[in-house]
């Protein structure tokens, strides 16, 4: 028996374009700088403005780089090869060239330097402005700007509320926060 589907993919199609993404598991492409940016919307390919736009916001300088944003990424075909905090920058600057109403972030700095995932989380905060963001992290100094933080446990939900109606709370969350902030506040052990 055959089915018609009629209007399933044209939905499917709507709401994949109304959600940007960056996975801690993300793609290498070897493809230039300007058209893995593009994958995130192929349409950015005849806004030049538009790409680099993105790449700023993502903190991604193509100056350094052999052709710029021109510049053939990935050595099995010659191209030149990034650091895994670049080609993480490369997937962020894919999220933010989508104009969508959902943001999956997924440890989306896993691979980056304090310095840059300080400077991103400052751009996602702006980005966010108007949308729904879904923010996976097990860093949970990169979470306190969040309206509502569900903390999970054992596959269930254990916790939610703000940053700080959880450290009030002395739950999961708050014991978390602190182990990673004493981290901090031990400084060098040698």
């Amino acid at each position: 028996m055959n089915r018609v589907h009629t209007g399933f993919w044209p939905v499917q199609t709507a709401w994949r374009a109304r959600v940007g993404a960056v996975f801690q598991d993300f793609g290498h492409y070897a493809l230039s700088v300007r058209e893995n940016v593009a994958l995130g919307d192929l349409s950015a390919l005849a806004d030049p403005a538009r790409l680099e736009g993105a790449l700023r916001a993502a903190d991604f300088n193509t100056s350094a780089l052999p052709q710029g944003p021109d510049t053939l990424l990935g050595k099995a075909f010659g191209g030149t090869e990034l650091s895994g905090g670049q080609w993480q920058k490369l997937a962020i600057a894919r999220a933010f060239l989508r104009r969508a109403d959902l943001l999956v972030l997924d440890e989306p700095t896993a691979a980056l330097d304090p310095r840059s995932e300080h400077a991103l989380y400052r751009h996602f905060a702006r980005l966010a402005t108007g949308r729904t963001t879904l923010l996976i992290t097990h860093r949970l100094a990169s979470v306190q700007m969040a309206d509502r933080i569900l903390v999970l446990r054992g596959g269930c939900l254990a916790e939610q509320g703000s940053h700080t109606e959880l450290l009030q709370l002395g739950g999961e969350y708050a014991q978390l926060y602190r182990l990673q902030a004493e981290q901090y506040a031990q400084g060098d052990p040698e």
